[in-house]
């Protein structure tokens, strides 16, 4: 039902020979979250009946509906009509996730409710700090605040529907998406610390050529509840030490969910993280990377592979709508000597930009930034006539690149036996319900 809340109880009583609901009808709805009964009168008030009187009600419905049929009752009005049950059209109402509001907009769904203005924050520390599974574990809330609150919202956190564990630990999990498409977090324990890879999009629209979410094309944007999902939903969240933006999608094509996220995992009143301990990856799409650089104090990490803009633009087509060159003279305008890191992401492919020429072009392209250099290994994907530069070649461009004065290192691959490994992560198609 989309995430809907079906709810199937209720019926009708018609005091007229007109079928469609008028002034002679009385709408009845059990509603599951109240434990009570509606009674609509049609042209008049609504009135909710109190559990007390509900058996009362149900007892005269009955009565009513047994003997107008038999026409024993003599008024006017029955006399004249019937009196029937019957199902009504059904009907859904969507209630709104919680999870992944800031606090601004819990002070205005508090102000909704008819909740004090203190209720945000309260609302807050149940959903981010305290993981409420659900509106009813909101204790200090009233009983009146919380059903009122259930009735337009749910807290909105969602399980992982799948997992793949690595041999080398990594576990990779599958969300629901957008648009047809699951997508997929990373979670990479290393001695004392445990990562983990989020989504920002179900697909891409940079259609890099190296990458498998990339092939698959663009199916929606997500939204800061289905990212801050990915963080709260595993079963690893409490031991989390870091996120990376680094999964699918790119992150500042979908920048106003991103940073609301970023938002619920550093504040106060959120889960109060330094952020020091986010990266955002991207691959430089200048607009809405400035306003992350002026928000924020995340690291930054810019994919680069190639330091030659045509041959990066074979690989990269956003290099001609924004070339490099742009890209980094927009970082030089930010500090990344102190509290914030710079790092550039530099895939390795064997024959194609692993060779001493481009160590060199690439460590004049980065001369007098404060940065370092992710070397990584290719993953090979299907249908790709790129193949995975040699260790030994790897390892020469790295000390290459440090005698050059800039500081490199190879990252250790994770989580490639479950194609959880950088650039395989491409989510699953949902299969169509009938």
């Amino acid at each position: 039902m989309g995430g809907g809340i079906f709810n199937p109880s209720f019926f009708y009583i018609s005091l007229s020979h007109k079928k469609k609901p008028n002034n002679n009808t009385i709408l009845i709805v059990w509603q599951h979250n109240t434990s009570k009964f509606n009674l609509i009168c049609y042209g008049r008030h609504t009135m909710l009946l109190n559990p007390a009187l509900q058996s009362i009600f149900a007892t005269v419905a009955l009565f009513i509906h047994s003997h107008a049929k038999n026409n024993s009752l003599n008024t006017p009005v029955i006399s004249r009509g019937y009196a029937k049950f019957a199902p009504m059209e059904a009907t859904q109402t969507t209630l709104t996730p919680l999870i992944g509001m800031t606090l601004p907009q819990l002070r205005d769904v508090a102000a909704e409710c008819g909740m004090p203005p203190f209720a945000s924050g309260q609302m807050a520390k149940w959903l981010y700090e305290k993981r409420a599974a659900s509106i009813d574990d909101m204790t200090n809330l009233s009983k009146t605040a919380r059903a009122t609150l259930a009735r337009r919202y749910t807290i909105g956190r969602t399980a992982p529907k799948a997992e793949a564990r690595s041999a080398d630990g990594t576990v990779k999990y599958l969300f629901e998406g957008v648009g047809g498409r699951d997508i997929e977090a990373v979670y990479i324990p290393d001695r004392d610390r445990a990562t983990l890879c989020v989504s920002s999009q179900a697909g891409c629209r940079m259609g890099c050529r190296f990458c498998m979410t990339g092939r698959q094309g663009f199916h929606g944007n997500l939204t800061a509840g289905q990212i801050i999902n990915q963080v709260l939903s595993i079963p690893e969240s409490p031991t989390l030490t870091n996120i990376v933006f680094m999964g699918m999608g790119e992150p500042m094509d979908n920048l106003d969910p991103v940073l609301g996220a970023i938002d619920i995992l550093t504040s106060s009143w959120g889960l109060a993280w330094s952020p020091k301990r986010i990266t955002v990856s991207s691959i430089g799409k200048i607009d809405t990377l400035r306003t992350l650089l002026d928000t924020t104090k995340v690291h930054i990490a810019i994919s680069v592979h190639s330091p030659f803009a045509e041959e990066r633009a074979s690989l990269m087509p956003v290099e001609k709508a924004y070339p490099l060159k742009d890209v980094l003279q927009l970082l030089r305008g930010y500090d990344f000597a102190h509290q914030r890191r710079l790092s550039v992401e530099y895939i390795m492919w064997g024959g194609l930009n692993d060779n001493m020429r481009h160590a060199q072009a690439l460590a004049r392209l980065l001369r007098g930034l404060d940065v370092r250099v992710n070397l990584i290994r290719f993953h090979a994907i299907p249908d790709s006539d790129l193949r995975t530069s040699p260790a030994d070649t790897m390892v020469a461009f790295r000390d290459r690149l440090n005698e050059l004065g800039i500081t490199a290192t190879i990252r250790t691959s994770r989580g490639e036996d479950i194609a959880a490994a950088c650039g395989m992560l491409a989510g699953k198609a949902r299969e169509q319900r009938p």
